[in-house]
């Protein structure tokens, strides 16, 4: 338990809920827990599914009691909500929210603060998600190392890389739909499809999470098409009509959103 460690979110949407769930989960690792009231049913939810949550009368509250601040706002709302807030020089500060600028935050907030950025996903809520966190710091990793782990990045642009690849989870689970549909299609029940493919996309992403480190992707694909066999055709076609090229486009081009940010005053770090 990270205990005397008192955590205040901001913000109360599925990502708080999330991240709430899996600190409080047994055993619990922090013993506060103070979330905003803007979302009136989470908040309520989580009270009363957990003895040690606390509903605030307002977000100054938060932070003013609190010895780290989880930020988890709408992007687009962020401008209003951090400059209504005042801080104290020194407070943790853990922004979760996607594609805002670091330096344009630090500017709203106004005082020197130990900001942290953080893409927490929402399996931190089993403790099994994995969360990149920049800059370094011990503290902020601890919180997130509870949730499943944690990569710490170096670089701003690290950091940027790994929000961009984070947005592969629908696209993920649309290459399931897109492979159920089609064996549907042909005459298999939905039921059967599901509980043949669901295990398989499993167990390969086992495979590759149990592989040693240094082993490329590209490895694991080629030992899972054998050559002449059914998969190297797949991955074959999937090139050659563009399937590769459109990936890597649809990665440019969420970079390139993340780069910009949402809030308005991009500042250059």
């Amino acid at each position: 338990m990270m205990t005397g460690q008192k955590v205040g979110f901001i913000g109360t949407g599925a990502i708080t809920d999330a991240m709430v769930r899996g600190l409080l989960r047994e055993p619990a690792a922090l013993s506060h827990v103070i979330v905003s009231p803007r979302n009136a049913e989470i908040a309520a939810k989580l009270a009363m599914d957990f003895a040690s949550v606390t509903v605030a009368a307002d977000n100054q509250s938060i932070v003013k009691s609190c010895d780290t601040i989880v930020f988890a706002v709408r992007p687009q709302i962020a401008k209003d909500v951090v400059r209504s807030l005042s801080f104290r020089d020194g407070q943790a500060v853990i922004s979760v929210m996607a594609a805002t600028d670091r330096a344009t935050l630090l500017g709203l907030i106004g005082s020197d603060v130990r900001l942290t950025q953080a893409i927490p996903l929402p399996f931190v809520a089993e403790r099994r998600g994995i969360t990149a966190v920049y800059p370094r710091d011990r503290e902020t990793a601890a919180i997130f190392q509870v949730l499943g782990g944690v990569v710490q990045c170096d670089s701003g642009r690290e950091y940027e890389l790994l929000a961009a690849a984070s947005s592969l989870m629908a696209t993920y689970l649309s290459i399931m739909d897109g492979a159920s549909a089609w064996v549907t299609g042909k005459g298999l029940s939905r039921d059967k499809t599901r509980s043949y493919l669901a295990p398989l996309f499993f167990e390969l992403s086992r495979a590759a999470l149990e592989a040693p480190s240094g082993v490329p992707f590209a490895e694991l694909s080629r030992a899972f098409a054998t050559r002449g066999g059914l998969n190297e055709q797949v991955l074959s076609d999937f090139e050659q009509h563009g399937g590769a090229d459109a990936l890597k486009t649809a990665l440019d081009h969420v970079l390139a959103r993340i780069e910009k940010g949402f809030l308005p005053e991009r500042a250059k770090p």
